[in-house]
C-alpha cells in the first residue's frame, strides 16, 4: 500500500483560518435551520452528520452529569467546538478547567481543546475515524480522551498510551461503565 503524507498548514494559520470560518457558519441563518451536528474539514467544508440515536444523547447527558459531580471546578460542556489541524471537530462532551475557560474568552469555538474530550461512538464511526479524531483532540491541546462505547462502557487515553488507560488521571473516580436507568 502507498503511504501519502500531507503537508498541513501551521497549527497557528490552521486555527484562525477555523476560528474565521466557524464564526461565519455559527451566523449563517439557513445553516442555523438544519438538524444534526456540524463540523468542518481543513479547508473549511461543512461535514454534517444526522441526529444521533437517543441512547447517545443520553451518554452525553450521564457523562456531563458525573463529571460535573466529580469534578470541583471547571466546565461540562456538550457538542464542543474545537480548532484542530483538521478543521473543527465538535466533542461529544468536554470538561474544561477556569484556566482553559478564561483563555477561552467570548470565543465561539475553543482554539486550544479543553483537558478531557469525550467522544460517544455511533454505529457509524470506524475505528480509524475515532483514532484519528483522538489524535486530533491530543494535538490541539487534550490531556485526556475518552470514549464511551454503545454499550457505555468507557476508555480512557492520555497522548503518550495506545493502549487505554485503567481509569482517568485528572477525574480517577469516573466510573468504567455508564448504566443509562
Amino acid at each position: 500500500m502507498a503511504m501519502l503524507t500531507l503537508e498541513l498548514p501551521p497549527r497557528k494559520a490552521q486555527t484562525t483560518f477555523n476560528l474565521r470560518r466557524w464564526a461565519g457558519l455559527l451566523a449563517d441563518r439557513e445553516l442555523a435551520r438544519v438538524e444534526g451536528r456540524i463540523e468542518t474539514d481543513r479547508h473549511g467544508h461543512i461535514i454534517m452528520s444526522p441526529p444521533p440515536a437517543p441512547s447517545h444523547g443520553s451518554f452525553q447527558l450521564e457523562i456531563g452529569y458525573l463529571l460535573k459531580n466529580l469534578m470541583a471546578s471547571g466546565r461540562v460542556l456538550t457538542e464542543c467546538p474545537i480548532s484542530t489541524a483538521d478543521g473543527v471537530k465538535a466533542a461529544d462532551v468536554a470538561w474544561a478547567s477556569p484556566e482553559r475557560m478564561r483563555e477561552l474568552g467570548r470565543q465561539a469555538c475553543f482554539p486550544t481543546a479543553p483537558e478531557i474530550c469525550v467522544e460517544v461512538l455511533s454505529p457509524s464511526n470506524s475505528e480509524a475515524e475515532i483514532d484519528e479524531k483522538r489524535a486530533l483532540y491530543f494535538d490541539s491541546g487534550a490531556r485526556e480522551v475518552w470514549l464511551c462505547a454503545e454499550d457505555g462502557s468507557m476508555s480512557f487515553f492520555t497522548p503518550r498510551e495506545t493502549r487505554p488507560l485503567r481509569a482517568s488521571k485528572i477525574c480517577p473516580r469516573f466510573p468504567k461503565q455508564i448504566e443509562l436507568s
